[in-house]
């Protein structure tokens, strides 16, 4: 099946009336805990590079060989293993305590340096003499958890992110395993923290979220599914961060929603009550797409009460604004979800 247009955006005058100026293609796919198709928009076997929706699966060799109980890593602290975090000081001092406690420093991160994100999204501007680190940057959560396995196993922490590295092999065949595909049938590419990253179905992607939101019950991956989400939801702000939309989506969910949002506008999201999970990709990658997509794909499946209508309002229809802050138009969806027989 086709891509469909999700969303779209508009501008016009308000005694005008708006004109859709671009749309936004993409694919939703909503599947139970046993992979079974429910409701779909477009392509819900679309190939998708999963990108930072991967974090608490490539977790889970770690988890799975009881490495946080081997470094006593608090709950918080495996949040941040999945975590795209913003740098601010909470994060950058979780992420200081996982290495400590593994014995190493931010110069053994293998992530790169970036900006705060921090900065982006309350539109703070970083100081003019700011020094940035590894340590910054939004994955250095995952790749203290990276290097985490590797002292756990005694294998090179140099290098850890190269595809031949025995760290990386044990992602990519622990993932193939859990979504029930050969390693060598998932496209593989370069991620922005330069790790290894996976291309899979949607569909496989929202199994991935069902289960993981089911937690323990998980027929295969039980109890590390269960740590990996009971940490993801005890602590949204540090999987995400402040004004970020993680942290939104699961603090409406009350404990019920685990989500995570992946570059180049991927979200997958996994709902414990109705047994479900969701993932949605924006063809093109653009993010503002992403997030009234998100909302509408909830609201169609009766997840929004209106406690939870309030606090996501942001994300329903959001406005575009001129330099000046007058209305200029705003971004819809154009998409119904097709229940599946």
């Amino acid at each position: 099946m086709p891509v469909i247009p999700l969303a779209a955006t508009t501008r016009g005058y308000p005694d005008s009336g708006n004109v859709i100026e671009n749309v936004h293609l993409g694919s939703v796919a909503v599947v139970d805990t046993s992979g079974r198709l429910l409701w779909s928009a477009g392509d819900p076997d679309y190939p998708t590079f999963t990108r930072s929706a991967l974090k608490p699966f490539q977790a889970l060799p770690f988890i799975l060989a009881d490495g946080p109980a081997r470094f006593a890593l608090s709950g918080d602290e495996v949040a941040l293993l999945c975590a795209s975090h913003s740098g601010e000081a909470k994060h950058l001092d979780g992420v200081s305590s996982i290495l400590n406690k593994i014995g190493l420093d931010p110069g053994h991160l293998e992530c790169g340096c970036a900006v705060p994100l921090h900065y982006e999204f309350t539109g703070q501007k970083p100081p003019a003499d700011a020094h940035w680190t590894p340590l910054h940057h939004n994955c250095s959560g995952k790749h203290s958890g990276f290097l985490a396995w590797c002292r756990l196993h005694d294998a090179p922490t140099a290098h850890y992110v190269d595809r031949a590295h025995p760290l990386q092999q044990a992602v990519r065949s622990t993932l193939a395993d859990a979504i029930g595909m050969a390693p060598e049938a998932m496209p593989v590419g370069l991620d922005g923290c330069s790790a290894p990253n996976y291309a899979m179905p949607l569909s496989r992607l929202a199994h991935l979220y069902a289960r993981l939101a089911h937690g323990p019950q998980d027929p295969q991956l039980g109890g590390a599914m269960g740590t990996l989400r009971d940490a993801m939801i005890a602590r949204p702000d540090l999987v995400s961060g402040e004004e970020r939309t993680d942290l939104h989506w699961m603090t409406a969910g009350g404990g019920d929603w685990v989500t995570k949002i992946g570059a180049d506008a991927v979200q997958a999201i996994g709902i414990r009550s109705a047994g479900i999970g969701i993932a949605i990709k924006i063809t093109d990658g653009n993010v503002r797409a992403l997030h009234p997509t998100v909302y509408a794909v909830l609201d169609q499946l009766g997840m929004l009460n209106a406690a939870r209508r309030e606090l996501l309002e942001r994300y329903r229809q959001p406005l575009i604004k001129n330099a000046r802050g007058a209305v200029a138009g705003d971004i819809r969806t154009l998409f119904k979800l097709t229940r599946q027989a």
